[in-house]
């Protein structure tokens, strides 16, 4: 979008975690205002209108009324944790939690290069996506035990291994995706 450029691509504006999303890890999108390939937003252009404040967390109306329903589907990225992504940032600074994000990311390519089998690029993006930070570390160190493994045993236990944290953590590592008679009402409004 011209005239909306953003320094943070890892976190956008409204509080995803592009860096950790399939589609700006294949090359597809750039992140939130990241030049060639940014798509138009409404939020973007909220952002211009508010003295292009980088993250929504920093305007005045934040939550406003695009914050509603949200988090209810996913699209190529979860938005479970959207806004309390976003009030994390700014409860530890925005520099903190990129901090942490940018180690979320180091993490998810690690799992994509050496525990990926073919079949789980989206798992392992919603499993960094919503799993806390110290609980990744641990996948990750139990993980690097299994180096000698061939890959297919490899990516099953990478995956029970996100799949039991998750589960005890009661979080599900599933991509919500909007029903399709809603996708169809939303086009006819």
């Amino acid at each position: 979008m011209k005239g909306f450029d953003r320094k943070d691509l890892l976190f956008s504006l409204c509080g995803l975690n592009c860096g950790l999303c399939s589609m700006h890890l294949g090359g597809y999108c750039p992140g939130c205002g990241g030049g060639e390939g940014n798509q138009t937003c409404a939020i973007a252009r909220c952002s211009l209108a508010h003295g292009k404040v980088e993250y929504c967390g920093q305007c005045v109306e934040y939550p406003c009324k695009r914050y509603e329903n949200a988090q209810e589907y996913d699209g190529f990225i979860t938005r479970q944790n959207q806004r309390k992504d976003m009030q994390k940032a700014m409860t530890i600074g925005w520099q903190a939690y990129q901090a942490e994000q940018e180690e979320k990311a180091e993490i998810l390519h690690e799992l994509l290069e050496q525990y990926n089998d073919g079949r789980r690029k989206t798992f392992y993006g919603v499993a960094v996506n919503l799993l806390e930070l110290a609980d990744l570390r641990d996948i990750r160190r139990r993980l690097r035990e299994t180096a000698s493994l061939p890959l297919k045993e490899k990516a099953a236990q990478a995956a029970a291994l996100l799949q039991e944290t998750a589960e005890k953590r009661r979080v599900v590592l599933k991509l919500r995706k909007k029903p399709p008679e809603e996708k169809r009402a939303d086009k006819m409004r």
